[in-house]
């Protein structure tokens, strides 16, 4: 029999957690919403969680997993928790696997990890994720992430969220991070602390406690999730902020001496980018140069942004004037429309080789053209 109870969202729908073998869905609505700060922002996906989940679990464990109710869409970062009674990190492992044991073999990083009162915390990010398939097309496909402990442990639990808007390379995804652990025996404050973050990035918080007692939410933060055993209660929150900065605060209401454990995360947005999408061609001098050059304002994965619709500006980068530098003549900034800026009357009035061009704009990242000469075709 299942053992453990998880709530999803403000809905508190309550169902068991697993135990060896046991795969039913927690009840998550399929691809829950998340209020977004705009177009392309960050979004919650999906999300799935339990407590003493293990195959199989008995005395001892050495394997925690979790799979998602409904799978992620590609190329979503997925965070995720683990629980553990213990107080040091014997996780050796942390991958994703589907449902009928294919690897999958996406890369989790370890963000985070705090000990208090005998239990552990640990939470770990992958960005990007690849190699499965979306929508599942049966439940043996349904994507899972599990951690491997180099020890048995007892009270295992894992917390799994999937984030679309969310930048694909990890070294830029990931944001500042911080944990902090105490104590009390009443009314006592979880705080990991403050950190910054940037206008459209995702704070994301967890908190748990070795004691089944109530608690109230971060003020500002919206639940994803909480769930307790006879043991352990835990609790994930996320915000979207405008930006500055983040100070996820719980409050536990203990009624014997129990410590808390506490994290919270920062996920930045997907970067937009200029794109030529119409590159410069070798034209005469002083002769327009056709066909337009076209740039357009892309995500990370190349799809373009059609919300942007900022101010695009553009000058030569590598000037290859033979004898003098030329000098580039027409309109040289325009205003994007449906994320396409799109330039009709530029002409460069000296002969050479190599010339480039440059894009910029507000709020994006820029681009440099492909090499083009002036002269002769």
């Amino acid at each position: 029999m299942c053992k453990g109870t998880f709530a999803v969202g403000t809905a508190a729908v309550v169902a068991a957690a697993l135990l060896a073998g046991c795969s039913e869905p927690l009840g998550a609505p399929a691809r829950p919403s998340l209020a977004t700060s705009g177009p392309g922002s960050i979004a919650l996906d999906q999300m799935e969680g339990g407590l003493n989940v293990g195959t199989p679990w008995g005395v001892g464990e050495t394997h925690v997993g979790k799979g998602f109710d409904a799978n992620p869409r590609l190329g979503d970062a997925i965070v995720a928790t683990f629980f553990w009674h213990g107080s040091t990190n014997t996780i050796d492992t942390v991958t994703d696997h589907l449902e009928d044991g294919t690897p999958v073999g996406n890369t989790y990083t370890l963000v985070d990890y705090v000990s208090a009162g005998g239990y552990s915390m640990a939470t770990y990010v992958a960005t990007n994720v690849q190699n499965f398939p979306s929508p599942a097309p049966s439940p043996d496909k349904i994507l899972a992430v599990h951690a491997i402990f180099s020890n048995q442990i007892t009270d295992g639990g894992e917390l799994i969220s999937a984030y679309t808007g969310v930048d694909l390379t990890s070294a830029q995804a990931l944001g500042a991070h911080q944990s902090a652990w105490g104590s009390g025996s009443s009314t006592t404050v979880a705080d990991p602390g403050s950190i910054p973050v940037g206008a459209g990035a995702l704070a994301y918080g967890v908190t748990m406690a070795n004691a089944v007692v109530n608690f109230a939410e971060p003020p500002a933060f919206t639940e994803i999730t909480w769930g307790s055993d006879s043991s352990i209660k835990v609790d994930g929150v996320y915000a979207l902020p405008a930006g500055g900065s983040v100070d996820p605060q719980w409050t536990w209401y203990f009624n014997s001496p129990s410590a808390w454990l506490a994290t919270v995360v920062a996920l930045n947005p997907s970067t937009t980018h200029l794109a030529f999408t119409v590159q410069p061609s070798t034209t005469l001098p002083m002769m327009t140069i056709k066909p337009p050059v076209q740039v357009t304002a892309v995500d990370d994965l190349g799809n373009p942004v059609t919300s942007f619709t900022g101010s695009v500006t553009i000058a030569i980068g590598h000037n290859g004037g033979m004898l003098v530098p030329g000098t580039l003549s027409g309109t040289k900034t325009v205003t994007a429309a449906n994320g396409v800026a799109t330039f009709s009357d530029l002409s460069i009035d000296q002969l050479g080789n190599g010339y480039t061009l440059v894009v910029t704009g507000p709020g994006v990242t820029g681009a440099e053209s492909a090499p083009f000469n002036i002269g002769m075709f």
